[in-house]
């Protein structure tokens, strides 16, 4: 399900660029029974299957012993709606990060055991449920790995991005042509005057943020206070 993500577009040319090293594991390849059984019926009755302890757990240890060539120990997130939400300011402090273990979540969950002893931190992407955890990962690797330097060819893009060092949304956009059934680019962004371009791009993104995500002005006052 990753491959196809990956292996394209910003995330494969950070890859090939060795900017971002980004490898998927099969957690069935931990797993030590003819079989190859990764989860269980919970204890205690109830629907679904959760996903053991003995092959998530050999597969955290196994990672982080592949990965000894780096200065300091991998953080482990888990991807549950039970997690903190992620947004991009967490994106941010994850960047920071040397290396990321993410562990995707399937069915009901992991054994409470391993996210008592072996997860750092949980994170959810929003208030609603998916299949399984893959989504989730892809997201969060996504919105990572774009942060990282020389990975966008302009690197105001990330800055000048919805969220992004104003924490506003972005305002609205336009290429050619200039008219187009009879509606107009504004005037401003055709004058060539870069300083008023910036005042005016600031004022749509703070006027679309109030009239869509007042919450973020409130979000941005508490902060500040």
């Amino acid at each position: 399900m990753m491959d196809g993500v990956l292996n394209a577009s910003i995330l494969k040319r950070a890859q090939e660029q060795n900017i971002a090293k980004i490898r998927t594991h099969d957690l069935r390849e931990f797993a030590e029974d003819k079989h190859r059984t990764v989860d269980d019926r919970p204890f205690g009755g109830g629907p679904g299957m959760v996903l053991k302890c003995e092959p998530l757990v050999r597969a955290i240890e196994e990672i982080k012993k592949q990965e000894d060539g780096s200065k300091k120990e991998a953080k482990i997130i888990y991807l549950t709606p039970e997690g903190r939400l992620f947004d991009q300011s967490i994106a941010r402090e994850l960047v920071q990060e040397e290396q990321l273990i993410l562990v995707s979540g399937h069915y009901e969950g992991i054994d409470e055991r391993v996210r008592e002893c072996w997860i750092d931190e949980e994170l959810s992407i929003g208030d609603y449920v998916l299949t399984n955890g893959v989504l989730p990962v892809l997201i969060v690797i996504d919105a990572i790995v774009r942060l990282l330097p020389g990975v966008l060819g302009n690197e105001e893009s990330a800055a000048q991005d919805s969220f992004g060092e104003l924490k506003i949304l972005e305002g609205p956009h336009y290429t050619r042509p200039a008219e187009f059934r009879g509606m107009q680019v504004p005037k401003v962004l055709l004058d060539g005057n870069h300083a008023e371009i910036d005042k005016w791009r600031q004022e749509q993104g703070l006027k679309r943020t109030r009239e869509r995500r007042k919450d973020l002005i409130t979000k941005e006052k508490k902060e500040i206070s």
